[in-house]
């Protein structure tokens, strides 16, 4: 008897202890945010492009999400325009603009809520999903646009 109450007074003082241990969605973005970071990425929080949208009678509330972003080179000439896409009833619009998406938005997951270019990195806004294999996506859809606005 005296064995099952030490274990109990155990158990119960290890209990808080648990809460400390990361639940299988905890490693799983974080291992997602450590592939990013090994090929090159930079992951932080940022507003969602397009969710400053003030409508009447409502308060500025922006949307904070995760964007993985590629660092880009400085420019010789002008600097880069800075430039958001939101993905709206499937399709990619421009946010304040009318350009076209860049070409690699066809190599991203459909997962993707926006996108967006500025002088020093391009990058996807998203919710990250379970998938390891949409990052590989994100890595090589970055990298291609990147490239492209280097050159």
């Amino acid at each position: 008897m005296e064995i099952f109450l030490i274990i109990f007074v155990i158990a119960v003082a290890l209990a808080p202890l648990t809460h400390f241990i990361p639940s299988k969605r905890q490693r799983q973005v974080a291992g997602m945010r450590e592939y990013a970071a090994v090929h090159g990425l930079f992951v932080e929080f940022r507003d969602l492009p397009g969710s400053d949208r003030v409508l009447p009678g409502q308060a500025r509330r922006p949307e904070q999400i995760i964007y993985y972003g590629r660092r880009l080179p400085a420019s010789r000439g002008e600097p880069r325009s800075r430039l958001a896409w939101r993905i709206e009833e499937g399709e990619w619009r421009g946010v304040g603009h009318r350009q076209p998406p860049p070409e690699q938005t066809a190599l991203l997951p459909a997962e993707i809520l926006a996108l967006s270019q500025e002088e020093g990195s391009c990058g996807i806004y998203w919710s990250e999903p379970e998938e390891q294999g949409q990052v590989e996506q994100i890595v090589t859809a970055l990298e291609a646009w990147s490239e492209a606005l280097s050159a």
